[in-house]
């Protein structure tokens, strides 16, 4: 068939979709202990139509995936498959490179298995000292510190249990200490609950988030702690304007940037917090005055890691969906791509911006968009989708309601199955 490139017309007989063929390509990347690299269908059918070529690293990739020679699929490579420099081109149609790969190969350790530990070395500090000592307020502050940093490798629901546990074993520490530990055993069950009403949040519980939020921000005032005051006010924001209050989100953002320290924290006050109320009550200006300061200011701020830090990819994602919200179609396409360019692939962060273009598109591309929302159903499992990304796959199919594309009635098919992440019951999905 002419119309066919080799690439599409392997893929096709392999029965794979373009999604599928995407994992097949990231489950080669993970047998080689690599992170998958951000592979999308749209991209693929680039690939196929020979509108744009792949890379080397993606030919060889490809290539194993498909269980094909780059020569088969018509991706000629530089020196990649000679006997120097890679392994052994698979042998025959469908069978898979990495099928061979050795058994021995352990698969990357992730600390899921570690988790429980933290919480159990803060019980037996706890134990160890009933009354508190400056070590427990360390080790506290390690495991907030833990729990930050990893915030994104587990399910929402498994983490906020392991944080609660953790917390709850710093609360019976405070009554027995003196005024010193007592402050800093509070103010660590500050930045603890902090992450609770985040981690409520993302299992679209917004009245427990509310809850959690507002005990960290009084403990972060009454302990001193004006960046988690601030972190605290910028979250409140994020609640109230998940339910439309512009008013209280407005304020939870200005109070939130009063306690803010000037630099990075500013930024994301500015980029998380007010940007999206100022957005959404169509006060242009000034919303592009902000987005003009905390651009300015990212340009020479030192990113932080984790749950309470702020990156790049963060705060393009925050801009892209300011745009959107002011109908920039096209400005809203072109910064979230610049999130996705820095989100490591399969994170709730490339998630978020992958949604975010795809509902830029929607309107004069709905084919592409629901692929794109497609490929993140395919690669990423019901309990790991938070429910920012829910809310913005379920606008997403809103606006895609009318289309006849195919791509469109699947997508409103898998959204319509899609489970709860929390089951009538209460309990986690």
């Amino acid at each position: 068939m002419p119309e066919l490139t080799a690439l599409e017309a392997w893929r096709l007989a392999l029965g794979w979709s373009r999604p599928q063929a995407i994992r097949e390509v990231a489950a080669v990347y993970r047998a080689d202990g690599l992170l998958p690299p951000g592979l999308t269908p749209a991209m693929l059918c680039r690939y196929e139509h020979g509108k744009e070529e792949p890379g080397d690293e993606y030919r060889l990739m490809i290539s194993r995936a498909y269980g094909a020679r780059p020569d088969q699929l018509a991706l000629a490579t530089r020196c990649l498959w000679c006997s120097t420099c890679a392994s052994s081109p698979p042998l025959h149609y469908g069978q898979h490179q990495r099928e061979k790969t050795s058994t021995g190969r352990k698969e990357p350790m992730t600390t899921a298995s570690g988790l429980p530990a933290i919480r159990e070395s803060v019980q037996w500090a706890v134990l160890d000292t009933s009354g508190g000592s400056p070590a427990v307020v360390a080790l506290a502050e390690a495991a907030v510190e833990h729990y930050a940093l990893n915030y994104s490798k587990h399910p929402a629901s498994v983490l906020l249990e392991e944080v609660r546990e953790t917390r709850n074993l710093l609360s019976t520490a405070v009554a027995g200490a003196d005024r010193t530990i007592a402050e800093g055993l509070r103010r660590q069950v500050g930045w603890l609950s902090a992450l609770l009403g985040n981690l409520a949040y993302h299992l679209d519980d917004r009245a427990g988030a509310r809850t959690h939020l507002t005990l960290a921000g009084a403990l972060g005032e009454s302990t001193h702690e004006p960046a988690l005051t601030a972190w605290a006010s910028g979250a409140l924001a994020m609640v109230a304007t998940a339910r439309h209050d512009w008013e209280h989100a407005r304020g939870h953002a200005e109070y939130g940037l009063q306690h803010a320290p000037k630099g990075l924290r500013r930024a994301q006050l500015l980029g998380w917090a007010l940007l999206p109320t100022l957005a959404a009550t169509q006060r242009t200006s000034e919303a592009d005055d902000v987005v003009n300061e905390s651009d300015e200011i990212m340009r020479s701020a030192v990113e932080l890691p984790g749950r309470f830090g702020y990156d790049r990819a963060e705060h393009r994602l925050h801009v892209a969906e300011a745009h959107l919200t002011l109908e920039r179609f096209d400005r809203a396409a072109d910064v979230a791509r610049e999130s996705i360019a820095a989100a490591p692939t399969e994170t709730p962060a490339w998630v978020a911006a992958t949604l975010v273009l795809a509902l830029a598109e929607a309107r004069d591309a709905p084919d592409q968009a629901a692929t794109r929302a497609l490929g993140v159903l395919d690669l990423i499992p019901p309990p790991r989708l938070r429910a920012t990304a829910r809310d913005r796959l379920a606008r997403l199919g809103r606006l895609l309601d009318t289309s006849t594309v195919s791509s469109a009635t699947e997508l409103a098919e898998r959204l319509r199955t899609l489970p709860a992440p929390i089951r009538a019951d209460g309990t986690a999905a």
